[in-house]
């Protein structure tokens, strides 16, 4: 079993489990470490556990309560892929720790959790802004919903909640140049997570991931366009830590590379940068 840590931050982990085990061959038993939700994106497998078992495929749901021992077994293919979000007890509290819906087993393919499923694969691929952590969270929450019966409300706002998210979003822009993460920026706004990113996603319409990135984008712009400087340096002084994520950031939002955006004529390049300012502010 190929096992490759995505994301290890305080509420939530993510880890891509790629399944190398042949066809067959002996299962044994394992444990669970924690509160997990595992999205099967490929492959079958099956699962036993408390006595239960269940036949997974490609879309289905594999739950994961902390200290419960289970079986995985291969009986039908070989290469079966998992997009495991292993979330911390508080994140579970309040999303919604019923003993009854973290001890499910399994939930069978849903186009409401196949799409959250995707969309954080496409993070891991780094074919979307939204940060991962955010996408985790989003995927938890619809299981809890889905699983207890509970209707997907929308967000009851107050003033006070207004001022929290606007307050952050002004803090996120001044600090964009900073590794931030979800956890930062919660602890910023003196909030949980997960409050935080429904909290900011339900007044200005965007994660808090999707501001960052967005209003990193606009600044790399206004350098490019005013500027010679080297686009290594413009994607470090905006915030991006890594070279080959700014250029396919930029090209996917601006739908040109850095280079070409800095060769292209004054007009152009405002309508771009127009662009990736009104991006921010969704």
């Amino acid at each position: 079993m190929a096992a490759t840590t995505a994301l290890r931050s305080g509420p939530i982990s993510v880890t891509d489990y790629r399944c190398d085990i042949a066809r067959g061959a002996a299962p044994f038993v394992e444990r669970h470490g924690g509160y997990s939700v595992s999205y099967v994106r490929k492959g079958s497998f099956g699962y036993r556990i408390r006595g239960e078992s269940y036949e997974l495929v490609a879309g289905s749901v594999m739950v994961g309560y902390p200290g419960d021992e289970f079986v995985c077994t291969h009986d039908h293919v070989h290469g079966d892929e998992c997009l495991s979000f292993r979330l911390a007890p508080g994140v579970v509290e309040l999303i919604g720790d019923r003993r009854a819906v973290w001890r499910v087993g399994c939930v069978p393919p849903l186009p409401q959790l196949m799409v959250l499923g995707e969309l954080a694969q496409a993070c891991v691929d780094g074919r979307s802004d939204l940060g991962l952590d955010e996408a985790g969270l989003m995927f938890a929450e619809r299981f809890v919903e889905i699983v207890s019966g509970r209707a997907h409300g929308s967000w009851k706002l107050r003033p006070a909640d207004r001022r929290r998210a606007v307050e952050a979003a002004l803090w996120i822009d001044a600090q964009a140049h900073e590794p931030l993460d979800l956890a930062d920026m919660a602890g910023r706004a003196g909030v949980s997570s997960f409050h935080f990113l429904r909290l900011f996603a339900a007044v200005l319409g965007v994660t808090p991931h999707q501001y960052l990135v967005r209003t990193r984008l606009k600044r790399a712009a206004r350098l490019l366009a005013d500027g010679s400087r080297p686009i290594t340096e413009v994607a470090g002084d905006v915030g991006f830590g890594d070279l080959s994520n700014f250029v396919r950031t930029f090209r996917r939002a601006a739908g040109v590379s850095p280079r070409r955006f800095r060769r292209l004529g004054v007009a152009d390049r405002k309508i771009l940068q127009d662009r990736l300012a009104a991006s921010a502010r969704r």
